[in-house]
This record gives C-alpha cells, sequence and structure tokens, in this order.
C-alpha cells in the first residue's frame, strides 16, 4: 500500500520494519513487516494501537505530524501483543491525559508487560460505543483471535473496520506482492488454531457495512472487501481453498525427493491441474502449512529414522497438529531401508486429527527409487486423483 491515505479524518501513522529476520522469532520475513496503528481526528481524537518498540521512534514522529500541536483524548488498545502495545508506556507519558480504552481482560493483562501504568482507563464491553464528535466508535469482543483480550472496533460514520490482527499479512506496505498469499501464510500459522473464533466473529460482523478494513498488519483494504471475507470464512472452517496435491517430502540422501518429484510429474500427467512439492528440510515450514491448508489433498512423503520418521516431517506433523488440521485426504509414502516406519509414525499423527481420510494406497520404497517404483507411483497417484 503505497497510498496510506484512509479518510480526511482517518490518519495511518504505523511503520514499516524492514531489518526483522524473524516474526515472533519463528516466521521469515523477507519483505519485511508493518505496524499498523491509526488516529481519528475529530472533536476528540482517538488513537487506534501503537507499534512495537523497535519502532517507537519513527511511530512517535507520525503521531506528532498528524497531532499538529493537538493533544490526543484516547488509545484504543485492541491488542496486547507487543507488536502493537509496545509503545503504550511511552505514549501514556508522552500523554498523561489520555484515556486508554479496553475490555477488562485488557487491563489485566497490561500489568504483566508494563510495572505501573497510572493512566485513566475506560473499560468497554460488547456493542458499547464511544462518542468522537462526528465519528462513534463500536466495540466488538473477538476473544481468541488469537489472544483472550482481542476486540475489534467499528467506526459508525464511516463504516471503517478496525480489525486487530485480522485481515493482516506478512511484508511491509510497500512489499509488491499479492495479498492472498502472504495474507494465508499469516493467517493459518498465526490465527489458524483459532477457527471457531474467527467464525464467531464474522457472524458478528455480517451485520456491518464495511467500507474499509484498517488491520494491525498489512495494507489497508478499501475495494472488494467480499473477498478478503470470504477467504476468512474458506479458512476458519478449514475448508480447502483449491482442488489440488500439496506433496511435502522429508529425505535423507535423496530418493524419497526424487520419488516425491516424480509422483508430482505424475500427477500433472495425469491432468492434475494444482501440484505444489515442498522440501521440509529446505523449505520455509510456515509456507509449508500453508500450502497443507490450501489444498484438498496431501501427500506425506518421509523417509523412516531411528524406528519413527525423518525429524523435518515430524516438526511438520507437530505444526500441523498444532494449528487444529482438519478435513483432508491425505496419503502416505515412505522409504526404509530394513525397516520401513515412517508410515506408521505418520499414520500416527495423522490419527490424533479431525477428519483426516487416509488413503488406503500407500508407498514403500526401498532404499533407492527403482524401476518398479514408477508403476507404484502411477497406481498411487490414480489413488490419489480418484479421491477428490
Amino acid at each position: 500500500m503505497k497510498d496510506c491515505l484512509i479518510t480526511e479524518t482517518v490518519k495511518y501513522i504505523g511503520v514499516n520494519d524492514k531489518t526483522l529476520d524473524l516474526f515472533e522469532s519463528q516466521y521469515i520475513v523477507p519483505k519485511g513487516i508493518s505496524y499498523n496503528s491509526y488516529i481519528i481526528l475529530d472533536e476528540k481524537i482517538a488513537v487506534m494501537d501503537t507499534v512495537d518498540q523497535r519502532a517507537s521512534d519513527e511511530w512517535v514522529e507520525n503521531l506528532g505530524r498528524e497531532l499538529d500541536g493537538r493533544t490526543p483524548d484516547y488509545l484504543v488498545i485492541s491488542h496486547m501483543e507487543p507488536d502493537h502495545a509496545g509503545t503504550i508506556k511511552k505514549f501514556t507519558e508522552m500523554y498523561p491525559s489520555a484515556v486508554l480504552v479496553g475490555n477488562a481482560k485488557t487491563f489485566a493483562m497490561i500489568p504483566n508487560f508494563f510495572d505501573t501504568i497510572e493512566s485513566e482507563t475506560l473499560t468497554v464491553k460488547e456493542g458499547e460505543t464511544l462518542s468522537l464528535g462526528t465519528h462513534t466508535l463500536q466495540f466488538i469482543m473477538a476473544p481468541m483471535v488469537h489472544w483472550p483480550e482481542v476486540m475489534v472496533t467499528y467506526e459508525q460514520t464511516e463504516k471503517i473496520l478496525f480489525s486487530a490482527d485480522g485481515f493482516g499479512k506478512f511484508g511491509a506496505l510497500d512489499a509488491d506482492e499479492d495479498w492472498t498469499c502472504e495474507a494465508r501464510r499469516y493467517y493459518f500459522n498465526i490465527v489458524g488454531k483459532y477457527g471457531a473464533p474467527v467464525q464467531a466473529l464474522l457472524k458478528k460482523l455480517s451485520g456491518f457495512e464495511l467500507q474499509a478494513i484498517c488491520p494491525l498488519h498489512g495494507p489497508v483494504l478499501k475495494e472488494n472487501l467480499s473477498y478478503y471475507l470470504d477467504k476468512y470464512n474458506t479458512w476458519s472452517k478449514y475448508e480447502p481453498e483449491d482442488k489440488g496435491v500439496f506433496i511435502a517430502f522429508a529425505s535423507i540422501h535423496g530418493n524419497t525427493a526424487k520419488a516425491a518429484n516424480m509422483l508430482a510429474d505424475i500427477l500433472r500427467k495425469k491432468g492434475e491441474q494444482k501440484v505444489a512439492v515442498a522440501d521440509l528440510s529446505r523449505d520455509d515450514m510456515a509456507e509449508a502449512v500453508e500450502d497443507a491448508f490450501r489444498y484438498d489433498r496431501i501427500v506425506f512423503a518421509a523417509a523412516s529414522y531411528d524406528g519413527g520418521v525423518f525429524l523435518p516431517m515430524e516438526d511438520f506433523l507437530v505444526h500441523l497438529r498444532a494449528k487444529a488440521y482438519q478435513n483432508r485426504t491425505a496419503a502416505i509414502m515412505e522409504n526404509g531401508s530394513w525397516a520401513p516406519s515412517a508410515g506408521k509414525a505418520i499414520r500416527g499423527y495423522l490419527d490424533s486429527m479431525k477428519n483426516i481420510n487416509v488413503l488406503e494406497s500407500t508407498v514403500t520404497i526401498r532404499s533407492a527409487v527403482k524401476k518398479d517404483t514408477e508403476k507404484q507411483l502411477e497406481d498411487f497417484a490414480d489413488a490419489i486423483i480418484s479421491a477428490v
């Protein structure tokens, strides 16, 4: 979003961070991240969230520019995670008369992060409103999307939703990239476990007319809002977004990798339109999780290791289970030189997940890929295709 104009009275005061290598110390962000914050200028002024401490100096400068000598009346706190709440104490020191607006869980959590904050507070509940003059803020509780204190705010006059972490994405605002891919990677890795709370929030929002969505990460969304709402509806229902096959492999010496790529080629030749492949030893784990949720079918291909499964595959399965992976068709390919154990280990993880249909058809490779392996893969591909 190169143009940060929202409206004449609602301004963007957030900060791009292109110095961060790992968001939440685990997700690679090659195009950075944005810490979004907004200000509503009216008879009374409301600041919508702060930013991470690492970006506080630039944020203070942006805030001061838009205030132009005025003093803010409110700071609305939608989410207490440090990348959004990290500058609350600094704000209160600069503007001691400003009132902090949050819900009961917000104010129970603030002492976990800051020693003493002496500002006046306003505790709001579901549906309550706060008038700024011509603008009116309506507060909507969104617990466990994705922390218990989360709330979103609807501005009634200009019909703007301040959506907390919802509808966010990785990438700085000037990142030249499609919204969907990085928003999907962001959603499933950060919010993905909490599909039911997201569904509850979407149900609440269905009664509101929206002209813009202002998330805490990523661009402000102002056009075709039904597209973004539909994506969140699909994602939070754990429904496949695309018909296709995702092949995730964990290979020690390259033989399992060879078989996985052979399978991908066979599937494409047989007419499968979308086939994605990931090397779990080298590719971004968060992107592998994203693709697992994107497609309706998945192939787990892994070498046996220490009587179980090669650890990059085990790590992947742990990630999927943690994010409530469900409602998919799965197939298993294992490799083992003397006592193949990967298939059993993979199935054990899948049995602990909800509504995973594991195909009876499997492939077992004994060390290297041989001539008869291609025939196995042909039959395997047919089973995967017919499983739609």
